[in-house]
């Protein structure tokens, strides 16, 4: 089976840091597209950021751009993200998820697998 496990969140004050880190197994995950989304609370799931394909390609929302990167260590099987400059409204839970796509999902319920999630809290 497909295993996602996020680790790296935390509290910080406006303009910090953070990586978050999603250790996944599976016999074929290597392969898959992976994503970070994120849910504050009283609010839908967002998109926050995707890298696939061989090349690793990514793509970012408009929200984050210039301030989060997400990049990959294949030969583990783990994803990071990267955020700096953190404002208070990048405060949510943080999701892994991945899918066996070779093309770009940003909606959440395209993905087939999903992490516990991790909270991120940035204070003003």
């Amino acid at each position: 089976q497909v295993q996602l496990v996020e680790s790296g969140g935390g509290l910080v004050q406006a303009g910090g840091s953070l990586r978050l880190s999603c250790a996944a197994s599976g016999r074929t995950f290597s392969s898959y597209t992976r994503a970070w989304f994120r849910q504050a609370p009283g609010k839908e799931r967002e998109f926050v950021a995707t890298i696939w394909g061989s090349a690793g390609s990514t793509y970012y929302a408009d929200s984050v751009k210039g301030r989060f990167t997400i990049s990959r260590d294949s030969a583990k099987n783990t994803v990071f993200l990267q955020m700096v400059s953190l404002k208070p409204e990048d405060t949510a839970v943080y999701y892994c998820a991945a899918d066996p796509s070779i093309s770009i999902t940003t909606t959440p319920s395209r993905y087939r697998y999903w992490g516990q999630g991790t909270q991120v809290t940035v204070s003003s």
